[in-house]
């Protein structure tokens, strides 16, 4: 019970840290922030395998699959969300006359 409860200590501060961190960056860094945070949730898909791979079956083969295809969704949805975000960035070609 100590153990959860240190745990929880640990989520919830956490929880408070990141709020803080991430309220006080300003828009022009949003794109850039989003690049880092997408590295960081493909390092979530690779526990999210390391954990399918030591599952205990089969509940925790359910739960395993489910973790790696919702981390294989954020990952492609957040590098697309990227991209569109600087495609808004470069120059429109010019028109030919």
């Amino acid at each position: 019970m100590v153990h959860l409860l240190a745990e929880l200590t640990v989520f919830v501060l956490a929880l408070f840290v990141g709020f803080e961190v991430i309220s006080k960056v300003p828009t022009t860094l949003h794109t850039p922030l989003m690049s880092a945070t997408n590295a960081i949730h493909g390092i979530v898909l690779v526990g999210a395998l390391l954990v399918a791979g030591a599952a205990f079956p089969p509940l925790g083969a359910i739960f395993s699959i489910i973790a790696v295809a919702l981390a294989t969704i954020n990952v492609v949805g957040g590098f697309a969300v990227t991209e569109r975000m600087l495609q808004m960035f470069k120059g429109r070609a010019p028109v030919k006359k």
